[in-house]
């Protein structure tokens, strides 16, 4: 008797997924899917183009799926261990809701483009935003009332650094290459300098302040850090880096912590009650490329670092000899673009940056799209992509609000806003419809009159 044909065994699920993976098709094949792609989420098994230098974890999604956050509450309730633990269950969710994330409001109010933003701590849905001019707008987006508009110096006037007032939120601390460091009102009044270079070959290029210790620290573009307390009076004025320095800033929960990153490929860690000098340091964190940002995690326990070509780096404040977390990632420096930064989700585990693909870069594939990539803060892996056809361009910050249900991104001129969009909300355009708005958008006027017509109806205030 004939023995009977074995039938072909069937194709596993990792087997299927990895037969439509994209790396397996021709370029042709790539490129009308990716102008179709709206949000791209990683694999399911974890694999991303945004590698981690380190140990992999089992991936924690699987273990999600199978454990609600009900079911960890009461768990976490009854002192039993999660599964997983309360905060990667909320984090899970808020990943599993990103691909809903659609721009739902917009706004060119600049004539340049913007440098500099930063959310209101108590209004979640208004933001204020500086631009290369020295204009500053502030902006409630979910409020018909007319926006906020202080006019600048044009040429030169670039805001540095942006933040509220912690002591009285109708107020903000601004650094600008103008050279001053300064607490103004929203009428365009200036309150008080706290710091000037009196020299038009130095400015200021970051700012950070702390409610509780009610301190500012502002730094230039030859290596000066400047403390101060909230009335203006200087407490030091040291040159801790030996070139720009591009960001400073102090530890949330620990106010006397401070991290200064510089051109100068190096991130110091630094106590302020003990700085006499540059070598008075905690700590020195040498990169191999000039660093545009170092910020601290919401909880203070984490230092999160990106350079200006291909790498973002996680450090722990418990150690600082080696990185947590090594993320190879394409975010390189141009002149005309405000410098990349990372910055931390204000309740999860996350990292959100803009992609600016590098055909230098090992993983770069061609089509490659201009995403604002959101990581995993431990692994570095990359959890999801967002990404809108109609902005295609490099999205250079990206911050999530107080809530963290929303993002601001900047993108050259304009000012995006990202936030959750339900099923069945979206109204689907008719392709004759569609057609007509794209013609009519690319034969009426050019970008400047654009960005003109659009600061129409601004409460506009003179600096």
């Amino acid at each position: 008797m004939a023995p009977r044909k074995r039938p072909d065994a069937p194709k596993t699920p990792e087997v299927a997924a990895r037969l439509r993976g994209k790396r397996s098709r021709s370029p042709p094949e790539l490129e009308p899917e990716n102008k179709q792609l709206s949000v791209q989420s990683a694999d399911p098994d974890g694999r991303s183009d945004s590698g981690c230098l380190g140990t992999g974890a089992a991936n924690p999604k699987a273990q999600f799926l199978h454990c609600s956050i009900v079911r960890a509450l009461q768990r976490q309730k009854l002192g039993k261990a999660a599964c997983p633990t309360l905060p990667q269950s909320l984090q899970w969710w808020f990943l599993d809701t990103l691909p809903t994330y659609r721009i739902s409001q917009k706004a060119i109010p600049f004539d340049r483009r913007a440098t500099s933003m930063a959310w209101h701590p108590t209004h979640p849905s208004t933001l204020a935003v500086g631009s290369k001019g020295g204009d500053i707008l502030l902006w409630n987006f979910r409020s018909t009332d007319t926006p906020t508009f202080i006019k600048g110096i044009g040429a030169g006037g670039v805001i540095t650094g942006l933040k509220f007032n912690p002591l009285n939120t109708n107020q903000f601390f601004t650094s600008s290459m103008e050279g001053t460091t300064r607490l103004q009102d929203f009428k365009g009044t200036t309150l008080r300098i706290l710091a000037s270079s009196n020299n038009c070959n130095v400015w200021f290029c970051s700012l950070d302040v702390s409610a509780s210790s009610r301190m500012v620290v502002t730094g230039d573009n030859a290596g000066q850090v400047i403390l101060l307390n909230m009335d203006g009076q200087e407490l030091w004025n040291l040159r801790l880096h030996k070139k720009k320095v591009t960001h400073v800033a102090l530890n949330p929960l620990c106010d006397w912590l401070l991290a200064t990153a510089s051109v100068d490929q190096s991130v110091k860690i630094w106590d302020l009650r003990q700085v006499k000098g540059n070598s008075s340091f905690l700590s020195s964190l040498p990169h191999k490329h000039p660093v545009n940002a170092a910020c601290f995690s919401p909880d203070g326990n984490r230092l999160l670092t990106t350079d200006q070509n291909s790498e973002i780096r996680v450090y722990s404040t418990t150690r600082w000899d080696r990185a947590l977390c090594v993320i190879p990632h394409p975010h390189r420096q141009f002149q005309h673009l405000t410098p990349i930064q990372a910055a931390w989700h204000t309740r999860h585990n996350l990292i959100a940056v803009g992609r600016y693909p590098d055909p230098n870069f090992k993983s770069y594939s061609p089509y490659e799209l201009r995403t604002v990539d959101v990581l995993d803060g431990s692994s570095g892996k990359l959890m999801c992509q967002l990404y809108d056809q109609g902005y295609s361009g490099i999205i250079s910050r990206n911050e999530f609000s107080p809530m963290g249900d929303t993002l601001a991104s900047m993108m050259g001129y304009h000012i995006l806003i990202w936030s959750q969009v339900e099923a069945g909300t979206q109204k689907q355009e008719k392709p004759a419809n569609k057609r007509a708005r794209q013609g009519l958008r690319s034969s009426t006027g050019n970008a400047s009159e654009k960005r003109r017509l659009s600061l129409k109806g601004l409460k506009v205030y003179k600096s």
